[in-house]
């Protein structure tokens, strides 16, 4: 069952249209009917409908400007606009909004309910393109790539890893029965005797022609370079992968022209582990050097893999600076104890550890500095343990607590860097409607650009500073300000009403009036009664 607000000025027809269409038949929820465009946008606000059925010349807001700004507090809406005017500008302008349907007055209560019945049809559409998993129609290139280029995906475990599995089957890349399936990335220039970069999206399909006939693939073109995902079981690598590269080379060579680099990194059974096999195949490509002999270039020939590769590592900081930044004391506590336990049991190096510590080290530092504006340095600067790196000479236990200590230290420096700065931006943004409430094109993306932050977080902010949305503290602070003036001072209504951010007098009459529950003359006229009977 789908929300709807009704929104029309003629109360005659409004009411016919809320009374005389059988909405529950048609799948629709009349949950407000509002007979200005003001009205409307609070009720947008407050009922949060799937759509807005509105006339398009209201009183105080048009329908356009209701548009607009239901989509800056409510984007999620659709809106479908009734209008006695036949005039295309007005259809044009309204295609700008993500209007849903655009109907003509006058109209029958029959041909009204058709139009519902189609944009429900809409609705439902809209609904399921957003939450439907289409087996055939999984995009392999969406869902690859970021998995390839997404260097902060840190969780890689089990059951995600079922998830991404269970839409590679979907997509058809791989099969239902594909346990042991391994993926490699490799990554490809093309360059001519002269050495200049000539890869083109072309050379996408004949690097596919290829593949094809050998293993799962989806390609990609970067610009400077074509990668490939590859999938296969490792007897199918072992058998086909040489193969597959020197045919690629041979081709380019012989049929364009042209001289081709590649670079392989190392299988992986995890898809989760595409990103560290992109950034190898990447590696092992700039290895690559002219002459036949170093076209291809493996990073397991290169970067002997020694149990603790730098890939490795990076990913485990950063894992670690992830909790530090959104994690509890006890969460970054139980992360580095289970990294410790793991490098005392695997019987880590000296040379191992000491890569992870000064990585580690490095990386909570960095985040100090760039996590919270102008950090407190202290936790570095009186730490001689740290500032000297005499962890190095330490035994891994002692390492273990200080780590644990240095790291809890910077998380609560951090969130607490954090907290003042998001007051400060609060108060900032307080100060700032006190101060320009009298524009009337003052909004919350207008306030959130000159603050210098996001409308999301800015909105965010003051909800939980005033427990008002942006508008209605908006609103309070003009009502309040209105109050102020009607009651110390002289100006005329109409001055008030500019003085607040009101072009149009009646408008603020009627907010005045919702706000208050007296119209301003009338507050006005109280307030003169009550202080002439003392």
């Amino acid at each position: 069952m789908y929300k709807i607000v009704v929104a029309d000025d003629e109360e005659e027809l409004r009411r016919a249209i809320i009374r005389k269409i059988d909405w529950e038949s048609i799948g629709f929820e009349v949950v407000g009917e509002a007979e200005n465009g003001a009205e409307a946008l609070d009720l947008v606000e407050k009922t949060e409908p799937d759509l807005l059925l509105t006339d398009i010349r209201m009183p105080f807001i048009s329908g356009l400007e209701l548009a607009r700004q239901v989509r800056e507090v409510r984007p999620y809406t659709q809106i479908a606009f009734l209008s006695g005017y036949d005039d295309f500008s007005y259809a044009q302008e309204a295609i700008r909004y993500n209007i849903i349907s655009y109907l003509l007055k006058p109209i029958s209560m029959a041909e009204l309910t058709e139009n519902l019945i189609n944009i429900k049809e809409k609705l439902d559409s809209i609904f399921k393109e957003f939450s439907e998993t289409r087996k055939n129609e999984v995009s392999m290139s969406e869902f690859l790539l970021p998995l390839m280029l997404d260097f902060s995906q840190t969780d890689s475990s089990p059951e995600r890893e079922a998830r991404l599995r269970a839409q590679a089957v979907a997509g058809g890349f791989i099969g239902k029965e594909a346990d042991n399936i391994r993926f490699n990335v490799i990554s490809m220039r093309f360059k001519d005797k002269d050495g200049t970069n000539r890869t083109e999206f072309s050379h996408v399909h004949a690097v596919n022609s290829i593949l094809r006939k050998y293993v799962k693939y989806s390609t990609f073109f970067f610009g400077d370079k074509i990668v490939a995902v590859l999938a296969a079981t490792p007897n199918s690598f072992d058998k086909y992968l040489h193969i597959i590269f020197d045919e690629i080379i041979q081709s380019t060579e012989r049929i364009l022209k042209l001289e081709c680099t590649i670079g392989v990194g190392r299988s992986t059974p995890f898809l989760c582990g595409l990103y560290e096999a992109y950034k190898d195949s990447v590696n092992a490509m700039e290895y690559a050097k002219e002459g036949a002999e170093g076209r291809i270039r493996y990073i397991s020939d290169e970067e002997p893999f020694s149990g603790m590769d730098i890939d490795s590592v990076m990913k485990l900081v950063t894992t670690i600076e992830g909790k530090i930044k959104t994690g509890t004391q006890a969460e970054v506590t139980d992360c580095l104890r289970k990294v410790f336990s793991a490098l005392e049991e695997r019987k880590a190096t000296k040379k191992e550890t000491d890569f992870f510590l000064v990585e580690l080290f490095s990386g909570v530092c960095r985040i100090l500095y760039s996590s919270a504006p102008e950090p407190d340095a202290k936790i570095i600067k009186s730490d001689g343990f740290m500032q000297q790196m005499e962890f190095l000479d330490s035994e891994l236990s002692e390492a273990e607590e200080h780590f644990i200590s240095f790291c809890v230290n910077a998380m609560n420096i951090i969130a607490e860097k954090k907290s003042k700065s998001s007051m400060d931006i609060c108060e900032h943004a307080i100060d700032y409607i006190e101060k320009n409430y009298s524009d009337a094109d003052l909004s919350l993306m207008k306030a959130s650009t000159d603050i210098g932050v996001s409308p999301n977080y800015l909105s965010v902010l003051i909800k939980k500073k005033t427990g008002r949305s942006f508008i209605d503290y908006l609103t309070f602070t003009r009502m309040e300000n209105a109050k102020h003036l009607l009651l110390d001072t002289a100006m005329k209504i109409r001055e008030i009403s500019e003085a607040c951010g009101y072009n149009d007098q009646h408008y603020f009459s009627y907010c005045f009036k919702k706000y208050e529950g007296l119209s301003p003359n009338m507050l006005r006229q109280r307030a003169s009664e009550n202080s002439g009977s003392r």
